[in-house]
């Protein structure tokens, strides 16, 4: 298993860019695909992105896709997401987490989560 540890969240307005970077534990880490989600309040957790073990396979959900980078570097165990083009509608609390298939969208397929990183966009 991986431990995650998300950073990079904040306030920005509409139209701006924000990178999140997700620090994850464990020697394994580059044997895990990773996935990004957020969970609005009030919402359920929804699916992001997700990128395969060494970085060949990437999924979106329709909703970033254009907008949203995944990218990850094994040596330094961490994954990314390069947030552009921000909408208020992106408001969340972003989560990653390890997983197996990177085509999965499934919340229950990834695990442990972290504490989350708070992404506020204003119009």
């Amino acid at each position: 298993q991986v431990r995650p540890v998300e950073s990079g969240g904040g306030l920005v307005q509409a139209g701006d860019s924000l990178r999140l970077s997700c620090a994850a534990s464990g020697r394994t880490f580059s044997s895990y695909a990773m996935g990004w989600f957020r969970q609005a309040p009030g919402k359920e957790r929804e699916f992001v992105a997700a990128i395969s073990w060494n970085g060949a396979t990437t999924n979106y959900a329709d909703s970033v896709k254009g907008r949203f980078t995944i990218s990850r570097n094994n040596a330094r165990n961490t994954v990314y997401l390069q947030m552009n083009s921000l909408k208020p509608e992106d408001t969340a609390v972003y989560y990653c987490a390890g997983g197996i298939n990177p085509y999965s969208d499934r919340t229950d397929d990834f695990a442990p989560w972290g504490q989350g990183t708070q992404v506020t966009v204003s119009s």
